[in-house]
């Protein structure tokens, strides 16, 4: 794996912004990779993107699938972007110790979802008071989240911690 600097990037910039506006909403691109912001970008042995750094940690990794799974950061810039609840899961706080380490999100303690989610998205987790507290891919369409008692709603893949 082989790392770029400002050198690929901004050759980069557009399809991953058009990637991300498509994966989680329009404006997404723009707020994920600002043009103001070096951005470190590892690639495969073949050269193609495979993860996106800024200096926070990592925004994304770019999947063979064509779509990104989200770090931390990029679950922040998410957050950020777009109106609540649109893009995430929330949580309460009966939740947050456990998604802060990394376990997995129950349908039963999910108290909003943006309604566009469905199986297989990424997601950001957040508390009710607008925290991040993790990052991962739902299980569950927003109505069945939303619905059920019972259940895994998100695949948490990493925790925020003690952020």
């Amino acid at each position: 794996m082989s790392t770029s600097d400002d050198g690929g990037v901004p050759d980069d910039l557009p399809r991953l912004r058009t990637v991300a506006d498509y994966q989680f909403g329009a404006g997404v691109g723009t707020a994920l990779f600002p043009d103001d912001e070096r951005l470190e970008i590892k690639r495969s042995s073949s050269g193609r993107p495979q993860q996106v750094m800024a200096d926070e940690g990592r925004l994304v990794t770019y999947g063979t699938d064509g779509r990104f799974t989200l770090g931390l950061a990029g679950g922040r810039r998410i957050a950020d972007a777009l109106s609540g609840p649109a893009g995430r899961v929330v949580v309460g706080d009966e939740s947050e110790p456990f998604v802060r380490e990394g376990k997995n999100v129950f349908a039963k303690f999910v108290s909003a979802v943006g309604p566009e989610i469905r199986p297989g998205d990424e997601v950001a987790i957040v508390h009710e008071e607008g925290a991040l507290l993790g990052v991962g891919r739902a299980e569950l369409s927003a109505d069945a989240m939303a619905d059920f008692d019972t259940g895994m709603a998100v695949m948490v893949r990493e925790g925020a911690g003690d952020e």
